[in-house]
């Protein structure tokens, strides 16, 4: 089995690298990158203020302007040169330097991440910490009025997008009754409050957050866990079990339960990304200043080194988290021998 999982670990520099050649040459093919906008500027700004133009044809900028523009956003050069050179510098820990901020890109990703990594920690531990009792106390007590109620509330969380119940959210607990604050992370008086101030102050400002980012994955969850422990109960191993005298009990928790957990560990390399990847229209919603924001800002401003860097490393973490649902899944199931 380390075999499997260290031949799993060589295919990852392969994949990253596939991926980037692809993400590397959309980038140079979408219309509209960070050359012609420069160009478009500096053309308006020059019909703006009544100059004429010295090139002719409606153009701002002369040829020699144009070339330092090239050379200075890397379009000077074959495309597959340009990676290379961007390859290397990855080699050597630099992921280039934005355009639009002028600061190196793993900079403006590090400031990023306490925010996402908060958002994302604290929703995987929540999401499973509830969806799986709930879904095994849903299982036990299948068509009761336990099981229904939560039904209907899990079934609306579910059909009701995370952005949209965010929009009623605020509107409804953020302006109408002012019990939670209108977005950001923290208060303008953060740093002036104690330890045990700062924390409720932060916890305050992520409730609303919080429960957008759980209502979609806490039901998928939720009702993953119930359907395959209900189909475990209904087995002959469990029915055996019973006979021969274990409790009913003991036949959930240290029979049903463990193989009911193998769907749960496949999907966990999945959630990984949630670590950083967060949900831009979210953080959108709530003003949260973190990585799924970032990389919406960058693709909109065709600020391509972010680009770059938020793919390369939102790919780089659901690849190890494929990995690691392996790892569980072989810890969780007996029979699971990777060759």
């Amino acid at each position: 089995m380390g075999g499997y999982f260290l031949r799993r670990l060589l295919l990852l520099p392969p994949t990253l690298l596939g991926i980037t050649i692809l993400v590397f040459m959309i980038t140079r093919l979408v219309p509209g990158g960070p050359l012609e906008r420069a160009i478009m500027e500096a053309q308006a700004a020059s019909m703006s203020s009544g100059a004429t133009s010295s090139v002719g044809q409606g153009m701002a900028l002369s040829e020699d302007q144009i070339e330092q523009l090239k050379q200075y956003y890397g379009f000077d050069k074959p495309w597959y040169v340009s990676y290379a050179q961007w390859v290397m510098k990855i080699l050597h820990g630099d992921l280039g330097t934005s355009y639009r901020y002028n600061e190196p890109v793993w900079d403006i990703i590090k400031s990023r991440f306490p925010v996402s990594l908060f958002y994302g920690i604290v929703t995987l531990i929540l999401t499973y910490v509830v969806s799986i009792p709930l879904g095994v106390l849903k299982a036990i007590k299948h068509r009761t009025p336990i099981d229904n109620v939560t039904s209907i509330v899990i079934f609306a969380g579910y059909a009701v997008p995370g952005y949209v119940l965010g929009s009623l959210l605020l509107l409804y607990l953020s302006v109408r009754l002012a019990w939670f604050p209108m977005g950001g992370f923290t208060s303008i008086d953060f740093s002036e409050l104690g330890f045990w101030g700062q924390v409720k102050d932060i916890f305050h400002h992520a409730t609303l957050p919080l429960i957008c980012y759980m209502v979609g994955s806490f039901a998928v969850t939720t009702l993953l866990v119930k359907n395959n422990l209900m189909d475990n109960l209904a087995a002959d191993y469990v029915r055996t079990a019973v006979a021969k005298g274990v409790s009913f009990r003991r036949a959930v928790t240290g029979h049903a339960l463990r193989n009911s957990m193998i769907p749960i560990a496949t999907t966990f390399g999945q959630n990984v990304t949630l670590l950083v990847g967060g949900s831009f229209l979210i953080e959108t919603i709530f003003d949260i200043n973190g990585f799924g924001l970032l990389g919406l800002s960058a693709i909109f401003d065709r600020d391509y080194p972010i680009v770059m860097g938020v793919f390369l490393l939102t790919s780089a973490l659901l690849l190890i988290g494929n990995i690691l649902s392996d790892i569980i899944v072989a810890l969780v199931d007996p029979r699971v021998r990777f060759q």
